[in-house]
C-alpha cells in the first residue's frame, strides 16, 4: 500500500531561518522542530514504550546493522515488521547501519560495492552493500529509512572525504534504485566532512535525486561545534526548503537549538540516555551530575519545572542514591527525565518560532548552556 509522505512547512523565522513543519508518516504525524530519541537495538535503554508516549516522544530511531546482526532482519518481518516487533504504533526512522560498520565492525574494507567486515558480536563475515541495507530496512519496515552512505572521521585527509562523497552518491542511487515499498520514505545523506567544495558536491548529487528528505552527515563526530555550525550555515541554504533536513547524531541542548537557528528540522542522538545511565541530567538550569556528594542530602526534584514522572515522585538525593547502589531504577529515572527534557525543550522552541520570540528564547536559554 502506497503512502504520501508530506512535509508540510508552517511557520519560517524571518529572523534566523528556524522552521515549524509538519511531517506526514504511515503511523502519525510528526511535529517539528524534533528530537528522536534513539532505540539503538529496538528499545530505548531502560525506557519503556509506554513511558516514551507519557513523556512525548513522536518518533524514535532504531539501528539497522544492530537489528541485522542480532535477532535478524527475517525475525523482525516475522514478527510483522518492527511496530510490532517492539510494540511503538508511532513512526520509526530507522538508519543504514554505515556509521556502525565504520566505527564499530573489526577489519572493514570498503570497496565500492559496499563493505566487508567482521561482526562486532562474534566475528563472524558479513557483507552490507546499499542493495542489502535497503533489503534489511524493508524488512524493518520503519516509515522513514536512511541510504547507506560513508561516514568519514574528524579530522580526515580531503582525499578521503571526496572518496566517501563519491561513494556515497553511488550509494544513494542504488539504494534508490533497489528501495522496494512506496510506504517508507528513502532519505538521502549530504556527506563531505569540513570541506565546503565536497559538501556543495555532496549536496547537489543527493539533491539531485528528489528523495523526500535529507540527512546531514559526518557532522558531531569530534570536531569543535562552531566548525559544525558554520558548516550548518553553508550547507542548509542549499537544502530544498520543502522538504525535512535532519542532522544526524546531534542532542546536546546547546546544539538542538544552534541546529534550529539554522534552519535543521531533525535530530538524534543516544546522549540524553548514555549520560542518564552514568548520573548526569540535563535541567531547566543547567547540567547537573546527580551522582556527586552535593546531591547527597538534596531533597528536591531533579528540575522543579519539570512534570516527567521522575520529577513528580523522587528526590535528587534518592536517584543519587540509585545510581551510587547501581540500581537500574537510578538508570531508568535519569533516562525519563532527559528525554522528557530535551522533548520539551523542542516543544518550547516550537512555540517561541510560532510567536516570533525564538532569538530571545535562544538568548536566555544559551545562559544556561554555554558550552
Amino acid at each position: 500500500m502506497g503512502f504520501d509522505f508530506k512535509f508540510e512547512l508552517i511557520k519560517e523565522c524571518k529572523r534566523t531561518g528556524a522552521r515549524v513543519g509538519k511531517l506526514h508518516t504511515p503511523h502519525g504525524d510528526i511535529d517539528t522542530p524534533i528530537f528522536m530519541p534513539v532505540g539503538t537495538q529496538a528499545t530505548v535503554k531502560a525506557v519503556t514504550p509506554r513511558d516514551l508516549k507519557e513523556i512525548g516522544a513522536q518518533i524514535i530511531l532504531a539501528n539497522t546493522y544492530h537489528l541485522y546482526m542480532r535477532p535478524g532482519h527475517n525475525i523482525v518481518a516475522e514478527a510483522g515488521g518492527l511496530h510490532k516487533f517492539m510494540n511503538w504504533d508511532r513512526p520509526i526512522l530507522t538508519d543504514s547501519g554505515g556509521f556502525q560498520v565504520f566505527s564499530l565492525a573489526d577489519l572493514r574494507q570498503i570497496e565500492d560495492e559496499g563493505v566487508h567486515f567482521k561482526s562486532h558480536l562474534d566475528g563472524s563475515a558479513h557483507f552490507i552493500g546499499p542493495e542489502k541495507a535497503m533489503e534489511i530496512e524493508n524488512a524493518l519496515g520503519a516509515d522513514i529509512i536512511m541510504a547507506f552512505d560513508e561516514c568519514t572521521p574528524y579530522p580526515c585527509e580531503y582525499e578521503q572525504a571526496k572518496e566517501a562523497v563519491d561513494r556515497t552518491t553511488n550509494w544513494a542511487k542504488r539504494c534508490k534504485k533497489a528501495h522496494g515499498r512506496d510506504d517508507q520514505a528513502l532519505f538521502g545523506i549530504i556527506q563531505g566532512n569540513l570541506y565546503k567544495d565536497l559538501r556543495k558536491k555532496s549536496a547537489e548529487e543527493i539533491l539531485s535525486l528528489d528523495l523526500p528528505g535529507y540527512g546531514i552527515g559526518g557532522l558531531s563526530v569530534g570536531e569543535p561545534k562552531p566548525l559544525m555550525y558554520d558548516m550548518l550555515e553553508y550547507l542548509v541554504p542549499m537544502m530544498p526548503n520543502n522538504k525535512p533536513r535532519y542532522l544526524m547524531g546531534v542532542g546536546s541542548p546547546d546544539c538542538l537549538i544552534e541546529g534550529v537557528m539554522r534552519g535543521v528540522d531533525m535530530f538524534d542522538c543516544v546522549l540524553p540516555t548514555r549520560i542518564a545511565r552514568n548520573g548526569t541530567v540535563m535541567t531547566s538550569q543547567g547540567k547537573l551530575v546527580i551522582r556527586n556528594a552535593t546531591y547527597e542530602r538534596d531533597f528536591t526534584p531533579l528540575d522543579p519545572e519539570c512534570d516527567c514522572y521522575a520529577c513528580q515522585n523522587f528526590t535528587r538525593a534518592y536517584i543519587r542514591h540509585l545510581i551510587k547502589a547501581g540500581e537500574i531504577l537510578g538508570a531508568i529515572l535519569a533516562s525519563i527525565h532527559n528525554l522528557r527534557y530535551l522533548l520539551h525543550l523542542m516543544k518550547q522552541i516550537r512555540q517561541s518560532i510560532m510567536d516570533d520570540s525564538l532569538p530571545e528564547f535562544y538568548n536566555e536559554f544559551i545562559k544556561k548552556y554555554p558550552d
